[in-house]
């Protein structure tokens, strides 16, 4: 009777664990793909309860316990039992920074993107996007962009994320002065430097902001979305 108390504990346990395992990998699979890579790993790991999925885990695994720690004999396996839920919760706290930085290498740039693998013929449009590309790659640039933004004749603008504290405006000062840029405009959330016939523009926004380049003549385009926080820990 022993043994087979012991074997039923021991299968339950498996199931516990395997529940405990899949909740894991859901919770990295989700914040890889829908995750704010501005939040910190505690706050990435609060939105997934948050977002009800690794609170269903942890139900799952609950009740998976409660057979399992009934049927045990044993106090190691009873252990076991309410011991696998609170590891399944510390192993999601731990994948968190890393199913982040995967959104990050997956989902972003470290420069701006102007132009398509999908350019069409060459035209007045399509110029101006290569003039903007050059611009940006002229630069060393903070923080990281996703796909936000519009590009044309008028230039191109692209949003940018912050995943730390820093004063984003004083690195593109010093970035943009290795590089042979003239800064003429300088505000507390904006600047404006130009370069032969070209420009570039940045303004700082909700955890990031938004960088333009295009030709001198033109004004920029670097306004922060504020109704709609454009510029977010998600894409």
């Amino acid at each position: 009777m022993r043994s087979t108390r012991s074997a039923t504990a021991a299968g339950l346990l498996l199931v516990e664990a395997g529940l405990a395992a899949f909740g894991v990998a859901a919770h990295y699979g989700l914040t890889a793909e829908y995750g704010d890579i501005a939040a910190s790993a505690l706050e990435g790991w609060m939105r997934g309860f948050t977002a009800g999925t690794g609170g269903i885990a942890l139900v799952l695994v609950g009740i998976a316990a409660v057979p399992a720690w009934v049927v045990s004999s044993r106090m190691s396996m009873r252990l076991t039992a309410v011991g696998i839920p609170a590891l399944m919760v510390v192993g999601m706290l731990v994948v968190t920074p890393a199913a982040l930085q995967e959104k990050i290498e997956v989902q972003y740039d470290g420069t701006p993107q102007c132009v398509s693998g999908e350019d069409a013929a060459p035209g007045p449009g399509s110029r101006a996007q290569h003039e903007s590309q050059r611009v940006l790659e002229s630069i060393d640039h903070v923080g990281y962009f996703g796909g936000g933004g519009g590009s044309g004749v008028g230039g191109c603008d692209r949003e940018f994320i912050l995943t730390e504290h820093v004063d984003a405006l004083s690195d593109y000062r010093v970035a943009l002065a290795a590089a042979g840029w003239r800064v003429v405009e300088d505000q507390a959330d904006h600047l404006r430097a130009e370069r032969g016939g070209m420009a570039f523009e940045v303004a700082v926004c909700d955890r990031g902001g938004v960088v333009w380049a295009g030709r001198r003549r033109d004004g920029g385009r670097t306004a922060c979305d504020r109704s709609s926080e454009a510029v977010t820990g998600t894409s």
